[in-house]
């Protein structure tokens, strides 16, 4: 039954293939070849709709009504593994140190990567679903700056398709002005997949945006937030955020590491206070 409904299909779209032309053919012929090679292996439906979910998710992206450049094509293709980087680094639980415990639970934690360096990792619950948090940091994201003190803002510069946005960030300066003014441009990619969303990013360049008078161009990434329903409490949602920045600069690292790990952990009260508002 499936390899003849597969089958089918590919005879459909063939005349709409025949007018597609560059990536976005490409694209779909991957697609249907890949559909065709699991269909024959015909597994039970739920793997086999796994597998195409998981398999295609990327070429499918890019199947939009205009074909993407290859600028564009690249800047996906670095929020892609950006993604991939981050939940390699986030899957490995072995070596991570304890920085910081707050009384609350959240905690944020540590551990040092030969290429990559000190990243953090925080873990916080935050009482309120999914939806409402994803809303706020992905849908919302412009406004970071009005409920963040460690924001001074954040602005989209880019939507390529419907996960990946350039954007540029700046950092506003802790108390002291003892690390001074930061600015990101960074690419960030989302993904919804079932209950579970990565919104990962890493830096990158954007010829409209140079570096700006009075401002460290830093660099982050990779780093991405891992939103899941608490188990056994839909209402609430378990957030992890893996942080790897390089400020840039001279900086003893004893004054990154506490500056760093405290700015996760203010993020997550500011985020709770955000959306208790909200």
């Amino acid at each position: 039954m499936l390899p003849a409904t597969s089958k089918l299909c590919a005879a459909i779209s063939y005349r709409h293939l025949r007018n597609m032309t560059g990536l976005r053919r490409q694209a779909a012929v991957a697609i249907s070849q890949e559909l065709s090679r699991l269909a024959c292996r015909s597994p039970g439906p739920g793997t086999w709709i796994n597998q195409v979910r998981r398999r295609s998710s990327l070429l499918s992206s890019r199947l939009e009504e205009k074909p993407f450049s290859e600028m564009e094509m690249s800047y996906i293709k670095q929020g892609e593994e950006a993604l991939q980087k981050s939940l390699s680094i986030l899957g490995d639980q072995d070596g991570w140190k304890t920085e910081t415990l707050v009384g609350n639970g959240d905690k944020v934690l540590s551990k040092v990567l030969p290429d990559v360096g000190k990243v953090f990792r925080l873990e916080v619950v935050v009482d309120k679903p999914l939806d409402a948090v994803y809303g706020e940091l992905v849908d919302n994201m412009e406004q970071m700056g009005e409920w963040n003190p460690n924001v001074q803002e954040v602005k989209i510069l880019q939507k390529i398709g419907k996960d990946t946005v350039i954007t540029h960030e700046k950092a506003a300066a802790p108390p002291g002005n003892i690390v001074g003014p930061r600015d990101f441009v960074s690419v960030r990619c989302s993904k919804r997949r079932g209950s579970t969303c990565v919104l990962a990013g890493m830096a990158t360049k954007y010829g409209a945006m140079p570096e700006q008078d009075g401002f460290v161009r830093a660099e982050n990434g990779p780093t991405c937030m891992i939103l899941r329903p608490l188990p056994g409490s839909p209402s609430q949602t378990k957030l992890t955020w893996l942080l790897s920045i390089d400020l840039k600069g001279w900086l003893p690292k004893t004054i990154i590491n506490q500056v760093l790990s405290q700015t996760q952990v203010d993020f997550a009260n500011h985020l709770r206070e955000r959306l208790a508002r909200a």
